[in-house]
Formats: structure tokens, sequence, C-alpha cells
């Protein structure tokens, strides 16, 4: 096996944290949308908090990402330039141009919620937002999905080498934007003053949790095909896929990934949504528990971008 790792940790954290931005605008406009036609909202404040949080990792992954280019090495201070002189369908120039109409749109977004904004009076604010909503959802999807393709898009490299890898860093990064926003939400601790912001608020903790719960389900299926498709393949990809069941990559990933980041937070984060999903029991989980549980799923979420990095190099390339 080839132990030489090109890319390292800005890559991996680029990954994660394109991720977590993608998937916190795609939940942010899909609750917002959800809210009704009330120019309020049942669930303005839980979009709120994505759209506040939504662009900040994206820029912080791409920095990291052209800091991996080594556009901060003396003398190639405006390498990163060069990425926008070509515009054609290969990963790279696709991947920027879409991170920047990510970070200008979302930035756009996030206005709309900032009170008392200057040159966006509160009659133009709520049909606005709610333009931006339709376009927020695919371009927080397409974010998503590219983090995958952007591995998948190498052929020499039989662990990337397969489209689930799209779907998987999909699923992963709404889960962790539901996560985020969950956490925000949890250490922010401020429920509206009358009683019925609170409802709104506690009803919105159920959206997501439920919504995490589904989406943590679709997770380990998809896991489960990725795996099933390599074993179902011969050569090296099968191969390559094998580092998850031996050694500190599989260790790494079942513990880390699986127990720590998925079975553990579904399990915990179902004792409260059952009650309110078969008996229409009030939700509310411990403060605790608000914390804990994303924290574990954001944990995990990096810690599968670290696993499907490492692994994708240690096992590679091949010849093409």
């Amino acid at each position: 096996m080839n132990t030489e790792l090109l890319w390292g940790q800005p890559v991996i954290w680029y990954l994660f944290l394109a991720g977590v931005g993608a998937g916190a605008l795609t939940v942010s406009a899909s609750m917002f949308l959800r809210g009704g036609d009330d120019v309020r909202g049942m669930h303005v404040e839980t979009a709120r908090y994505g759209a506040f949080i939504a662009p900040l990792p994206v820029m912080i992954g791409s920095g990291l990402l052209i800091f991996e280019l080594g556009s901060f090495e003396a003398g190639n201070w405006f390498r990163w330039i060069n990425l926008y002189k070509v515009m054609n369908l290969s990963p790279m120039s696709v991947g920027t141009w879409l991170l920047t109409a990510f970070i200008g749109f979302s930035l756009i977004y996030a206005y709309t919620f900032v009170p008392n904004a200057p040159g966006l009076p509160n009659e133009r604010r709520y049909p606005l937002r709610r333009l931006l909503c339709w376009f927020a959802i695919p371009l927080g999807v397409a974010t998503a999905i590219y983090t995958g393709v952007l591995l998948g898009a190498m052929p020499s490299r039989p662990f990337w080498n397969t489209p689930i890898l799209a779907m998987l860093f999909l699923i992963s990064s709404l889960s962790t934007g539901i996560a985020v926003i969950l956490l925000a939400r949890a250490i922010h601790g401020k429920v509206g003053a009358d009683a019925d912001a609170e409802r709104h608020h506690h009803y919105s903790g159920y959206l997501l949790t439920a919504s995490d719960v589904m989406l943590i389900g679709f997770e380990l299926l998809v896991i489960f095909l990725f795996i099933m498709y390599a074993h179902l393949t011969v050569g090296a990809v099968k191969e390559a896929v094998s580092v998850l069941f031996a050694g500190n990559l599989a260790a790494l990933f079942w513990l880390g990934v699986v127990v720590v980041g998925m079975l553990v937070p579904a399990a915990v984060e179902l004792i409260y949504v059952i009650p309110k999903l078969l008996y229409q029991r009030a939700f509310k989980a411990p403060r605790g528990v608000e914390i804990a549980m994303p924290a574990a799923i954001l944990v995990g979420g990096f810690l599968l971008r670290y696993v499907v990095v490492v692994a994708g190099q240690i096992t590679g390339p091949i010849g093409i």
C-alpha cells in the first residue's frame, strides 16, 4: 500500500466544513419554506440560525483548500486567482465557481435575517427571503454533493471511485447541518418570551431531531451499500475497502463514525422523538442532550471525511 498522504488535514477540514455549511443552508431554507406564509413564520428562528451559520464554515473551508494548493507560500500569494481563469467541466473549475456562488448567495440570504438591515425594508424582506430559499436548497445540495464528486472523480483511487460516495457525503452534510443548527439553538438557549414562540421553538426542535434520525438511518444504509458495492466488485476496489475491517482506520470508522457519530445519537434522539411521534406528547429534551448529541454527530461527520480521505490515499493509486 502507498502510505504517502498528499492530502492532509486542510482538505479533510474543507470537506467537513463545506458539508456543514451546505447542510445548514439547505436545512435553513427548507425550514423557512415549511413555516407557512405568515411573515413571522413558524420556523423562522430556526431558519435564522442556519442562515447565519451557513457561509462561515464554507468560507473557512475554502480558505483551507487554497492553503493546501500552496497559495500562501512566499511568492505565490495570488496563485488561487488562476482557478478563475479557466471555465470548463473539470471538478476543480466547477467547484471553484460553485463555492464562490455559494458564499455570495449565502451571505445575501443571511443578510435578509439581519434585523433592520439597511436597504431592506420589512415589506421587501419576506418576499426576497422566500425567493432566495427556492434557490438555496438546490445550491446547498449541489455543494454538498460536490464534496463527494471531488474525490469520486479520481478513477486511480479505487476507494473513492464510486458514485455512492457523493450520496454518502450529501446525507452526512444534511445531518451535520441539522446538528450544527441544533447545537447553536441549545447553546444560545433563548426562547421567545410568549408561549406561542416557545411552542414553535420546541416543534422546530422536534422536526429537526426527527429528520436527523431519518437521515442517520439513510446514512447507515448508504454505508452498507458502499461496502456491498465494493465486495461485489473484483480487484482493487474490494481490496481498498478492506481497510475498513482491519487496522487503525477500522477502529476509527466503526467506533468513531458509526457508533459515536450515528448509532448513539440516533438511539438517544429516538427516546425523545417516539413519544411525540406516537403519542403526541410534548417534545423537550434536556439541554445536556441537546448539546451532546449534535456534537457527537459533528465529530462523526468529521471522522467520516478523515477516514475516507486517508483510506483513499493509502490504498492507491492504481494504473488507469
